[in-house]
């Protein structure tokens, strides 16, 4: 994988999927580590983040890697009118891997085609985020003991979402059974839904999902994103649609766990967090572990 960017999970192999798990379980039981100590990377977010600003920062940190970058593009050069091409092409003077977000679908396959070193995706638009992919993935196994054969629950935005796209795509190299519960505004795209169809894979659709969540061995929320609508009413239609409560987890499978790639607004209500079915904050430590992973097989480093 040495030299390779990470723009969508299809860049990957489900056997270097699994490389990547494996060894995201080692750093999970030795995350310090000075394995990036001559190196440079450079987080470009040009969108707001937290999660995964930070637990890229932290991964880096850990691995005793130098870190330069901004934080929003109002603090670099893109306010003076620099295009996208002169950013990355500077950049790519200053350091060994580029981590960026960007809110325009298809940026991060532009810039590693002219990066001239590996560019980490962080999320495009509502197109891919392939590295939160990879965490929920190793969430997944370690929680589930497997990938295969697993009732998979998609809820909230299924439109726009690109965790869910992402996440649809890996989870479809298993033999998974999908349940998208969204409103009609917010249905799973035509595209996705064809691929599984190709690819023989049973999905079925909801509006709700109070009747069918003791089926469910994951069950992965999702905010409505407000900053997706050009349309305010229409956020508004849908922001609170699903809530899911801690009552409504009586009755579930006891393997079952609560996923989601946060922020949270109001979908997961807080009485929820007590309860040990609940493993978003688990989920999100998992994306130190598995960017140290990615980072270091992308540098050719393990």
């Amino acid at each position: 994988m040495k030299n390779r960017s990470l723009v969508s999970i299809d860049d990957l192999t489900t056997e270097e999927i699994t490389r990547i798990l494996d060894l995201a379980e080692d750093f999970e039981k030795n995350p310090v580590q000075p394995l990036l100590k001559d190196k440079v990377v450079a987080t470009l977010f040009f969108e707001p983040s937290t999660r995964t600003r930070l637990s890229f920062e932290s991964a880096i940190s850990r691995l005793s890697g130098k870190i330069i970058g901004f934080t929003d593009s109002s603090s670099s050069s893109v306010t003076k009118g620099e295009t996208l091409n002169d950013t990355i092409r500077t950049v790519s003077n200053y350091s060994d891997l580029i981590v960026m977000r960007h809110p325009i679908e298809g940026s991060a396959r532009y810039a590693s085609e002219v990066a001239g070193i590996p560019v980490v995706n962080a999320g495009d638009g509502a197109n891919q985020h392939p590295t939160q992919t990879l965490l929920d993935l190793y969430s997944i196994r370690k929680t589930q003991g497997k990938l295969d054969n697993l009732n998979i629950f998609l809820v909230g935005d299924l439109k726009y979402g690109r965790t869910v796209h992402s996440l649809l795509m890996a989870m479809s190299r298993w033999n998974t059974t999908f349940n998208f519960i969204s409103p009609e505004e917010l249905r799973m795209p035509k595209e996705y839904k064809m691929y599984l169809d190709n690819l023989g894979l049973k999905y079925y659709e909801h509006t709700d999902f109070t009747e069918i969540i003791s089926k469910a061995d994951i069950i992965y929320m999702t905010r409505v994103q407000k900053e997706r609508f050009s349309d305010p009413i229409e956020y508004e239609k849908v922001k609170n649609v699903y809530v899911l409560r801690n009552s409504m987890l009586r009755g579930t499978r006891e393997n079952m766990k609560v996923l989601h790639p946060l922020p949270r607004v109001n979908e997961i209500h807080m009485d929820v967090d007590q309860n040990d079915k609940a493993y978003y904050f688990e989920q999100a430590l998992n994306g130190v572990y598995t960017r140290e992973a990615i980072l270091c097989l992308l540098l050719g480093i393990k």
